[in-house]
């Protein structure tokens, strides 16, 4: 009988010692893997991918303070003493306008027609749309006449064709202002006076 006990014993241990010795190094490389990634995340190890800031102009929602607002230059006649009051309908954003100091003329494509138009534009966005809006004022009033040049006499004949005109006029601006500050931010054009001759 004691001849028989060692023979099952012997067979034992070497599979609880394989066992043991695939154990250990897979937990080594699990714990050796932990590591690194969490060195990884901490950024002591590998590339460390930088955030960055997002410096667009901020949708502006109603009575919120906008902190690129353009100053006040004294009171105009018929505006009140009180502070800018929102209605609580409609959009959840405040909405700011900016007009265009000089007027537009230019020929129609095609045609000997001339068209005189005074605009306006508007923006929910920081205050900073309007700052860049006088600052590139020349480079948009060429681009808007281009845009103008290559509008034909049935476009501003229809009402149709004047809001396709308006869309083409709002994307030609925030061209000027995304290729000069990297962000347009216009959201409508508007009519101020339209005149066909």
């Amino acid at each position: 009988m004691s001849s028989d006990a060692p023979a099952t014993d012997a067979p034992a241990k070497k599979k609880g010692g394989l066992v043991k010795k695939l154990i250990l190094p897979i937990a080594l490389l699990g714990v050796g893997a932990g590591g690194v990634y969490g060195a990884m995340m901490a950024g002591l190890l590998g590339h460390k991918e930088e955030k960055k800031e997002d410096h667009s102009p901020k949708l502006i929602k109603k009575g919120e303070e906008d902190p690129y607002a353009p100053k006040k230059e004294g009171g105009k006649e018929g505006e009140g003493g009180g502070g800018e009051v929102e209605g609580d309908g409609g959009s959840e954003y405040r909405t700011s306008y900016f007009t265009f100091s000089e007027d537009f003329t230019s020929n129609l494509k095609g045609s000997e027609t001339l068209v005189q138009i005074s605009l306006a534009c508007s923006t929910r966005r920081d205050g900073r749309v309007l700052l860049w809006l006088k600052k590139h004022e020349l480079a948009i009033h060429s681009e808007l006449l281009e845009v103008l040049a290559d509008t034909t006499d049935e476009e501003v004949s229809t009402v149709e064709g004047k809001d396709r005109l308006q869309k083409r006029l709002t994307a030609a601006i925030n061209k000027v202002l995304t290729q000069t500050e990297g962000f347009g931010g216009v959201d409508a054009v508007y009519f101020r006076s339209f005149l066909v001759q």
